[in-house]
């Protein structure tokens, strides 16, 4: 029986631990390189490749990445495949050999290019996302595209929840272009569509702020999510404090064109403010200076109603 091709999995994390863990009962898992990692990350992947006799190295900053080409000639994989690494290969790394680097994008290419793509697709309230499997260059996200392999959005999806589904999904799409290279004479790929292609920076401040006077309900519940655990939830100012919301849904009630960002009613599970086009949403947690806390538990220590977020 023929040997399985030897894979080296380039990562950034345990976002792609079920990958690794798939490919090493598969077969393919030959070695791994982890970028920025944590120092308990790094150890425990340090740990697990030496167990099963495989090539590991870390990579914690862009200085160390003049060590890459060297390591890759040495241990001499077939593929190396990139699950949220997080520095660019350059063209140096990569003529170890013409299609040989396989990149697994956590969204819908050439539309999501950038270092976020899970914050992006739920910001913008998108139905579905994709991991798209691709051939890399040197340049970020722009490698000719082999798959987008399409995942379902459900409602109420937060960015760790949706980041929880892709990691699962991932594991499946990196094993299906794994068996074909180890069945197939060659990957079909096509050139990215550069007219739909958009390249999103990292969020900053600006992107994680609810903007009261311009985002109608479901766009600040969608934003929420969005910026769920990450950025712990979505930025708002009430009454001059800096606070986040963590968890807010839609809340089907007529305002009858109270001000934007308006405490409209305290309830025993939530906080109902107004919003755009008479809509208001529901804030049921929340995180200010006394920590995290339901609505229920939040020390409230004054009539807030009629108060203004902003």
């Amino acid at each position: 029986m023929e040997e399985n091709k030897k894979i080296l999995i380039l990562c950034g994390g345990k976002f792609a631990f079920k990958t690794l863990q798939l490919l090493a009962h598969e077969k393919f898992l030959y070695a791994i390189g982890i970028g920025k990692g944590s120092e308990m990350i790094v150890d425990a992947l340090e740990r697990e490749a030496e167990d099963n006799n495989m090539a590991f190295q870390s990579f914690p900053n862009k200085k160390s990445m003049s060590e890459m080409k060297k390591w890759i000639y040495s241990i001499q994989p077939d593929y190396i495949f990139s699950i949220s690494f997080p520095f660019l290969l350059s063209e140096e790394v990569l003529s170890y050999g013409h299609e040989k680097f396989i990149n697994f994008h956590p969204g819908p290419l050439p539309e999501y290019r950038g270092v976020m793509p899970i914050f992006e697709v739920l910001k913008n309230q998108e139905s579905q996302t994709a991991i798209c499997a691709h051939f890399m260059n040197d340049h970020f996200d722009k490698g000719n595209i082999i798959f987008n392999d399409p995942v379902v959005i459900d409602e109420g999806d937060t960015y760790g929840k949706l980041t929880v589904k892709l990691s699962k999904r991932m594991s499946h799409v990196v094993l299906n272009v794994a068996n074909m290279i180890q069945f197939g004479s060659k990957i079909p790929s096509a050139i990215q569509d550069e007219s739909v292609a958009y390249y999103y920076e990292k969020p900053q401040f600006s992107d994680t702020y609810i903007n009261w006077k311009k985002m109608n309900a479901s766009e600040i519940v969608s934003l929420v999510n969005a910026c769920n655990p990450w950025n712990i939830g979505a930025d708002a100012s009430l009454m001059g404090e800096q606070v986040k919301i963590i968890r807010a849904t839609v809340h089907s009630v007529s305002h009858y064109n109270t001000a934007v960002g308006t405490i409209i009613e305290i309830n025993e599970d939530s906080i109902n403010v107004a919003c755009l086009d008479n809509e208001q949403i529901a804030i049921e947690i929340m995180s200010t200076d006394e920590g995290i806390m339901t609505i229920k538990h939040w020390n409230i220590k004054e009539n807030l109603i009629g108060k203004i977020f902003n």
